[in-house]
């Protein structure tokens, strides 16, 4: 048996505590940011705000208290991008050695284009002792996974990577069930920026939709976007191999046809005509992780010379007002390029 604690009680965080919990043989809890919202859940007994209709089991403890992440040996990190070098911030120093770290956030860091185990490692490097960072194995967990359909219990396969295959396998063993099926790899940073980066391709793609594009252009999107992904993860020391699985095709392909994609929803939007702040407040507090990685991945493609036209229109729709009709017509009209 495992002591895990899932941090973020978003939708994600939420599912997979229920996943893990329906597992058996673990003890699971659940970290929300605040204490008070901690207690809306327990009151409620379902996360009313982000995944309604799910009771939770009085089994699973939770919390709004940064001390009990010490008492777990696994820690599965699921706050969004923008916000995890402030929740560090409050939990690092209650991390220590022989605990596991898994990170199942899908964004870029704005500004220091860093990775989110990139994120967590340089925390510890730079607070905790030297002894500490080197026995923290910090790992990532990324493929096509809505966290709706991961709480209905409906079969599921993602990757999880760690630097160290028997840590990745133990995590495969810990957590795999009839419902959530794990593959193990060692290409942490191609499974991260899978996850990541097909997010922005998703909005692109819910553009199209919403300015009533067909089929045609929805399949171009998604492989040209794998091909953008491809060529910036391998620029930073990714597997093609990697990007051609679960946490690369398979993320992007979901992400950018489900409905219940938020990123693609504020793509369709967009393409309709409405405007981003709009759209985002509308999500009631959900994190569409593509706006803020947009820039982040952009900044990281320049830092290693990679060109990504779809993520650059992206950019200009997102941040700077272009309409998403003159956007696609830019795309369209780029000089010709052999494919490969």
């Amino acid at each position: 048996m495992s002591r895990i604690i899932v941090l973020g009680s978003g939708a994600w965080g939420t599912a997979l505590a229920l996943s893990f919990h329906r597992r058996g043989g673990h003890q699971v809890s659940l970290w929300a940011h605040s204490p008070e919202f901690a207690q809306e859940i327990l009151d409620a007994g379902e996360n009313k705000l982000f995944l309604p209709g799910f009771p939770i089991p009085a089994e699973i403890p939770i919390t709004g208290d940064n001390a009990a992440v010490a008492d777990a040996e696994i820690v599965v990190s699921v706050v969004p991008s923008e916000f995890l070098r402030s929740t560090l911030a409050r939990l690092g120093p209650h991390l220590h050695r022989g605990q596991i770290v898994l990170s199942a956030t899908k964004g870029v860091e704005n500004h220091t284009f860093l990775r989110m185990t990139q994120v967590i490692s340089a925390y510890m490097e730079e607070t905790s002792p030297a002894e500490v960072c080197l026995t923290v194995p910090i790992g990532a967990l990324s493929g096509p996974s809505f966290a709706l359909e991961v709480a209905q219990g409906q079969p599921t396969a993602v990757t999880v990577a760690f630097d160290d295959p028997a840590v990745a396998a133990r995590i495969q063993a810990e957590f795999s069930s009839e419902s959530l099926r794990l593959y193990t790899s060692t290409d942490v940073i191609g499974v991260e920026l899978g996850g990541a980066l097909k997010n922005v391709i998703a909005i692109a793609a819910g553009i199209a939709d919403g300015v009533g594009l067909g089929h045609n252009s929805a399949a171009a999107l998604i492989t040209r976007g794998i091909a953008e992904i491809t060529r910036l993860a391998v620029a930073c020391g990714g597997s093609r191999e990697t990007l051609a699985g679960l946490s690369g095709v398979g993320d992007l392909v979901l992400t950018c046809t489900g409905s219940l994609s938020r990123n693609r929803t504020v793509g369709q939007e967009l393409g309709r005509g409405r405007k981003l702040p709009e759209i985002l407040a509308g999500l009631g507090g959900k994190v569409a992780e593509g706006v803020h990685t947009t820039r982040a991945a952009l900044g990281l493609a320049r830092r290693h010379g990679i060109e990504m036209p779809i993520a650059e229109q992206m950019e200009l729709i997102l941040n700077e007002g272009k309409d998403p009709r003159e956007a696609i017509k830019n795309l369209m009209l780029r000089p010709g390029k052999d494919e490969h």
